[in-house]
Protein backbone atom coordinates (compact mmCIF):
# COMPACT_ATOMS: atom_id res chain seq x y z
CA UNK A 1 0.00 0.00 0.00
CA UNK A 2 1.50 3.12 -0.86
CA UNK A 3 1.47 6.34 1.01
CA UNK A 4 -0.47 9.51 0.34
CA UNK A 5 2.87 11.65 -0.81
CA UNK A 6 3.65 8.22 -3.31
CA UNK A 7 0.20 8.56 -5.03
CA UNK A 8 0.25 12.25 -5.13
CA UNK A 9 3.73 11.87 -6.97
CA UNK A 10 2.13 9.06 -9.27
CA UNK A 11 -0.59 11.44 -9.96
CA UNK A 12 1.97 14.07 -10.57
CA UNK A 13 4.15 12.55 -12.95
CA UNK A 14 0.91 10.95 -14.95
CA UNK A 15 -0.18 14.96 -15.33
CA UNK A 16 3.22 15.43 -16.57
CA UNK A 17 3.00 13.17 -19.05
CA UNK A 18 -0.04 14.20 -20.10
CA UNK A 19 1.10 17.21 -21.02
CA UNK A 20 4.33 16.31 -22.66
CA UNK A 21 1.91 14.91 -25.27
CA UNK A 22 1.42 16.97 -28.63
CA UNK A 23 -2.26 16.61 -28.81
CA UNK A 24 -2.68 18.25 -25.02
CA UNK A 25 0.41 21.01 -26.21
CA UNK A 26 -2.60 21.66 -29.26
CA UNK A 27 -5.47 21.41 -27.40
CA UNK A 28 -4.40 23.66 -24.73
CA UNK A 29 -2.83 26.59 -27.46
CA UNK A 30 -6.40 25.84 -29.46
CA UNK A 31 -8.04 26.64 -25.95
CA UNK A 32 -6.09 29.66 -24.90
CA UNK A 33 -6.62 31.11 -28.76
CA UNK A 34 -10.30 30.63 -28.44
CA UNK A 35 -10.41 32.50 -25.32
CA UNK A 36 -8.19 35.42 -26.94
CA UNK A 37 -10.63 35.57 -29.98
CA UNK A 38 -13.43 35.67 -27.42
CA UNK A 39 -12.20 37.96 -25.20
CA UNK A 40 -11.49 40.20 -27.99
CA UNK A 41 -15.21 39.62 -29.46
CA UNK A 42 -16.78 40.84 -26.18
CA UNK A 43 -14.06 44.12 -26.33
CA UNK A 44 -15.27 44.64 -30.08
CA UNK A 45 -18.67 44.46 -29.31
CA UNK A 46 -18.60 46.51 -25.86
CA UNK A 47 -16.48 49.33 -27.59
CA UNK A 48 -19.80 48.85 -30.68
CA UNK A 49 -22.26 48.94 -27.45
CA UNK A 50 -20.37 52.45 -26.40
CA UNK A 51 -20.51 54.08 -30.19
CA UNK A 52 -24.24 52.99 -30.79
CA UNK A 53 -25.26 54.67 -27.51
CA UNK A 54 -23.54 57.89 -28.60
CA UNK A 55 -24.55 58.01 -31.80
CA UNK A 56 -28.29 57.61 -30.17
CA UNK A 57 -27.35 60.39 -27.89
CA UNK A 58 -26.44 62.90 -30.22
CA UNK A 59 -28.95 61.69 -32.96
CA UNK A 60 -31.51 62.75 -30.13
CA UNK A 61 -30.09 66.09 -29.39
CA UNK A 62 -30.01 66.60 -33.35
CA UNK A 63 -33.75 65.62 -33.32
CA UNK A 64 -34.43 68.37 -30.51
CA UNK A 65 -32.10 70.98 -32.49
CA UNK A 66 -34.14 70.93 -35.51
CA UNK A 67 -37.82 71.38 -33.40
CA UNK A 68 -36.41 73.79 -32.07
CA UNK A 69 -35.13 75.11 -35.35
CA UNK A 70 -38.64 74.34 -36.55
CA UNK A 71 -40.31 76.48 -33.59
CA UNK A 72 -38.21 79.26 -34.06
CA UNK A 73 -39.00 79.31 -38.06
CA UNK A 74 -42.66 78.96 -36.80
CA UNK A 75 -42.23 81.98 -34.41
CA UNK A 76 -40.05 84.32 -37.07
CA UNK A 77 -43.51 83.05 -39.82
CA UNK A 78 -45.70 84.50 -37.05
CA UNK A 79 -43.53 87.87 -35.84
CA UNK A 80 -44.56 88.62 -39.57
CA UNK A 81 -48.26 88.04 -39.64
CA UNK A 82 -50.29 91.13 -40.16
CA UNK A 83 -52.43 89.56 -36.81
CA UNK A 84 -49.23 90.29 -34.60
CA UNK A 85 -48.43 93.68 -36.27
CA UNK A 86 -51.59 94.63 -35.01
CA UNK A 87 -51.09 93.51 -31.83
CA UNK A 88 -47.32 94.66 -31.40
CA UNK A 89 -48.90 98.00 -32.56
CA UNK A 90 -51.77 98.07 -30.20
CA UNK A 91 -49.50 97.12 -27.54
CA UNK A 92 -46.53 99.04 -28.17
CA UNK A 93 -47.72 102.14 -29.50
CA UNK A 94 -51.48 102.47 -28.17
CA UNK A 95 -52.50 102.37 -32.07
CA UNK A 96 -56.02 101.35 -32.94
CA UNK A 97 -57.53 100.32 -36.07
CA UNK A 98 -59.63 102.74 -37.93
CA UNK A 99 -62.89 103.63 -35.98
CA UNK A 100 -61.59 102.11 -32.73
CA UNK A 101 -61.32 104.32 -29.51
CA UNK A 102 -58.55 103.65 -27.30
CA UNK A 103 -59.30 104.10 -23.69
CA UNK A 104 -56.70 104.31 -21.28
CA UNK A 105 -57.74 102.95 -17.76
CA UNK A 106 -55.42 104.26 -15.15
CA UNK A 107 -53.88 101.28 -13.00
CA UNK A 108 -55.18 102.29 -9.68
CA UNK A 109 -59.09 102.49 -11.18
CA UNK A 110 -58.45 98.77 -12.92
CA UNK A 111 -56.99 97.38 -9.94
CA UNK A 112 -59.85 98.93 -7.69
CA UNK A 113 -62.38 96.77 -10.29
CA UNK A 114 -60.99 93.04 -9.54
CA UNK A 115 -61.85 90.36 -7.74
CA UNK A 116 -59.58 88.75 -5.12
CA UNK A 117 -58.32 85.08 -5.76
CA UNK A 118 -59.59 82.72 -2.79
CA UNK A 119 -56.39 80.82 -1.40
CA UNK A 120 -55.79 77.76 -1.70
CA UNK A 121 -57.16 75.60 0.86
CA UNK A 122 -54.78 74.85 3.85
CA UNK A 123 -54.41 72.05 6.54
CA UNK A 124 -56.23 68.72 6.03
CA UNK A 125 -58.11 69.77 2.84
CA UNK A 126 -54.54 70.55 1.44
CA UNK A 127 -53.57 67.15 2.34
CA UNK A 128 -56.43 65.26 0.82
CA UNK A 129 -55.68 67.23 -2.96
CA UNK A 130 -52.62 65.73 -2.39
CA UNK A 131 -53.10 62.56 -2.56
CA UNK A 132 -51.19 60.41 -5.44
CA UNK A 133 -53.10 59.07 -8.23
CA UNK A 134 -53.68 55.51 -6.64
CA UNK A 135 -55.11 56.74 -3.87
CA UNK A 136 -57.24 59.05 -5.40
CA UNK A 137 -58.56 55.76 -7.61
CA UNK A 138 -59.33 53.63 -4.42
CA UNK A 139 -61.00 56.46 -2.58
CA UNK A 140 -63.56 57.17 -5.65
CA UNK A 141 -63.84 53.23 -5.74
CA UNK A 142 -65.33 53.07 -2.18
CA UNK A 143 -67.04 56.28 -2.77
CA UNK A 144 -68.81 54.07 -5.60
CA UNK A 145 -69.35 50.81 -4.05
CA UNK A 146 -70.45 52.81 -0.48
CA UNK A 147 -72.68 55.12 -1.99
CA UNK A 148 -70.87 58.18 -0.87
CA UNK A 149 -71.37 61.56 -2.46
CA UNK A 150 -68.25 63.16 -0.93
CA UNK A 151 -64.99 62.01 1.07
CA UNK A 152 -63.49 65.36 0.53
CA UNK A 153 -61.40 63.97 -2.68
Amino acid sequence: MQTNIQKYRTLALQFAKQWRDPRMIGLSLFLVTVLLITWSGVKAIDANYGLQRQISKLQQQNTVQKLSNDNMKLQNDYYSTPQYLELAARKDFGLAAPGETVLIVPRAVALAHTVDLPQPATGVAQKQTHKPAYQRNFDAWMDFFLHRTHTGN
